[in-house]
């Protein structure tokens, strides 16, 4: 029986990776160091149990779970199951996340080599756009060599940049670390725990594994337990793989203190690089996030195309691609401050909700898959998120959010965790003692999925 190399497997892995690790993945990091200084260690310790350990567990509960979201969704209600992966694809995808990689790939790899007069203008952002989704389009046309074209070409390009940046900062330090700030000062491993949270990958790992399964369908694996076991250790792989950039950059910033304090990731990626580079520095980075941008949008283009053409059958997954990209471009021309404004409340009403699912895929069997626990969880913590994402919206429900406010853990960003286990326990109890009605099946024996 047809199952993945060990080269295969880590091929699928690097891809997984590339996946995962876009623009704001690569300027997180390095901020983090440089404010917590000599306590890094400690901090992104925290940031990788989450920025790395949730987008795991994403991949393993989807490829459990049956191979996609809206399987994995479909345990609550099948209403909530359309409703609930229709708002993630369109977040994840040609809303939010997709044009966002062209304008970060613009602010940060084109726009600092424009000259000043051309700087105010619309044209350059709509030319890079166009060029730029014209190029993600061509490489998510034909899905089947989504492997090639990223795990073996983008991926390894985009590490040996990395590895650049980290080998010349390791040999020829700037300066040492400095004084932890902030929150860092009292509670490094806390704050970099919420900052890992925040990276938003576990979302994206819900879309991602449907990307994962066809792509080791498409090499000839077939049985569902390959493909279950070979989506597992490609993501490993791409956790491995993201822990170690993670702790590379966030050594980059920690010993940046030297060039002065900056406002963001970014601008630290900018000033370690001209100083150990100069101008090849800049021109270094900007391919460096040209590159992790490229390989996010395509791996979301290649998953909501498959998924929306899945749904609207009279339109091909070629011409649904060409749809997004069109329409991501267009979106993409709003502005990166825009975007940014618009996409945090919807992700924090979504990504809680996302988090609660995926752990309870992971104990589905223990709890006989009673679909009460997941409408307990899943209600409680969608009464919290909402009205919080509302909030941020600046939609009048402080009379809410005041009471919300004594819940535990609310004013670290994560009061629905609490109330999400009591719910799951309610509805536990609930399906545990309700009487079965006559013919009722067992609701864990799920039905295969095609996937």
């Amino acid at each position: 029986m047809r199952e993945l190399s060990t080269r295969e497997t880590i091929t699928v892995g690097l891809m997984l990776f590339a996946l995962f690790f876009g623009a704001g993945n690569m300027i997180f990091p390095p901020a983090l160091g440089q404010a917590a200084g000599t306590d890094v260690w400690t901090a992104m310790l925290g940031f990788i149990i989450t920025g790395v350990g949730l987008p795991l567990l994403g991949v393993i509960a989807v490829g459990l779970g049956g191979g996609n979201l809206q399987t994995l969704a479909g345990r609550v209600h099948p209403v909530f199951a359309m409703v609930f992966t229709f708002i993630v694809y369109l977040a994840i995808g040609p809303f939010l996340a997709i044009p966002r990689t062209g304008t970060v790939t613009f602010e940060m790899a084109i726009l600092p080599f424009l000259p000043e007069s051309a700087k105010g203008s619309w044209i350059p952002l709509f030319i890079t756009t166009i060029a730029y989704f014209a190029l993600t389009y061509w490489l998510s046309m034909n899905p089947s060599k989504l492997v090639d074209r990223i795990g073996k070409v983008l991926t390894p390009a985009l590490l040996i940049i990395i590895a650049i940046m980290f080998i010349a900062t390791w040999l020829n330090p700037i300066g040492g670390m400095g004084q932890p700030t902030g929150a860092y000062e009292t509670s490094p491993f806390i704050k970099g725990f919420l900052e890992g949270y925040l990276t938003l990958d576990a979302l994206a790992a819900m879309v991602f594994g449907i990307v994962v399964t066809a792509s080791v369908q498409a090499v000839g694996v077939t049985d569902k337990k390959k493909i279950t076991t070979s989506t597992i250790k490609a993501a490993v792989i791409a956790a491995v793989g993201l822990g170690l950039v993670y702790l590379a950059l966030g050594y980059m910033g920690a010993t940046s203190i030297a060039l002065g304090v900056s406002e963001n990731g970014g601008q630290i990626l900018t000033a370690v690089v001209q100083h150990l580079f100069g101008p090849f520095g800049s021109m270094l980075l900007g391919l460096a996030v040209m590159l992790a941008c490229l390989t996010t949008s395509v791996g979301l283009v290649t998953a909501c195309g498959r998924f929306f053409s899945d749904q609207i059958p009279a339109i091909s997954y070629k011409n649904m691609a060409a749809i997004l990209c069109i329409f991501s471009a267009a979106v993409a021309n709003v502005g990166l401050t825009q975007l940014i404004a618009f996409s945090v409340p919807v992700l924090m009403a979504i990504y809680p909700i996302g988090i609660v699912l995926m752990f309870l895929s992971f104990f589905h069997k223990l709890f006989k898959g009673h679909s009460a626990v997941y409408i307990g969880a899943i209600v409680v913590t969608a009464a919290i998120s909402l009205v919080d994402g509302a909030a941020l919206i600046g939609l009048p429900v402080s009379g809410i959010t005041d009471v919300y406010a004594h819940l535990p853990l609310y004013k670290e960003g994560i009061g629905w965790l609490l109330p999400a286990i009591a719910g799951a326990l309610l509805g536990f109890l609930w399906g545990s003692l309700r009487p079965k009605r006559k013919g009722e099946q067992e609701v864990y024996r799920e039905k295969p999925s095609n996937t």
